[in-house]
């Protein structure tokens, strides 16, 4: 059985896969992949540089994040090339894995979910509001600035129409019940 937890920017996510960690449950960090696929995987730097431009890596050969990030927020175009190079990495790493949980906040927006099969989808869900102050927080970044990463996403009332289940991470309803509810609902191995 494979799930993926998807959700947009500070969701959260990471603390949901947290959570699943304290229940045995071991869920592969697409963010993580990536980053570590696009420092080692040759052909995944060379069709970066192709894409984006050779300055994508510094002479040291380490990923340039602003020229990266700058060349994604400049169009939809860019950022869907920059998916389509990228996640069709990440989806073999995957596959390859011994993991049946996968994080992805750009499950949908990536068509990553067109390139790897998910028995269930489930978005982490919360509040405009509560996803721009953890943004802004955890990135030391203006509103502004987090807002034009959320708007940048799938909106959450897609993603969540989209997700076979929603768990609300608002800071008010109890996560352990509800992910004890879904591992229920799944039939996950030890429920």
């Amino acid at each position: 059985m494979k799930i993926a937890i998807t959700g947009g920017i500070g969701s959260g996510k990471s603390y949901v896969c947290q959570q699943l960690d304290e229940f045995g449950i071991k869920v592969y960090d697409c963010d993580a992949a990536a980053k570590r696929l696009m420092r080692s995987n040759a052909d995944l730097k060379r069709k970066l540089q192709a894409l984006v431009g050779r300055d994508v890596y510094t002479e040291h050969g380490e990923l340039n994040k602003p020229v990266l990030a700058q060349f994604l927020l400049a169009s939809d175009e860019n950022r869907q090339s920059v998916n389509d190079v990228v996640h069709p990495a990440v989806a073999r790493d995957f596959e390859q894995s011994d993991y049946s949980w996968l994080e992805s906040a750009i499950l949908f927006d990536s068509r990553f979910v067109e390139r790897t099969h998910f028995d269930y989808i489930v978005c982490v869900s919360a509040p405009e509001r509560i996803r721009l102050e953890r943004v802004m927080k955890r990135d030391g970044i203006s509103c502004e600035k987090a807002q034009q990463w959320l708007d940048n996403q799938m909106s959450q009332n897609r993603v969540e129409e989209l997700s076979d289940y929603v768990i609300i991470n608002d800071g008010k309803k109890d996560l352990k019940e509800q992910i004890t509810l879904l591992l229920k609902n799944i039939k996950w191995k030890q429920f």
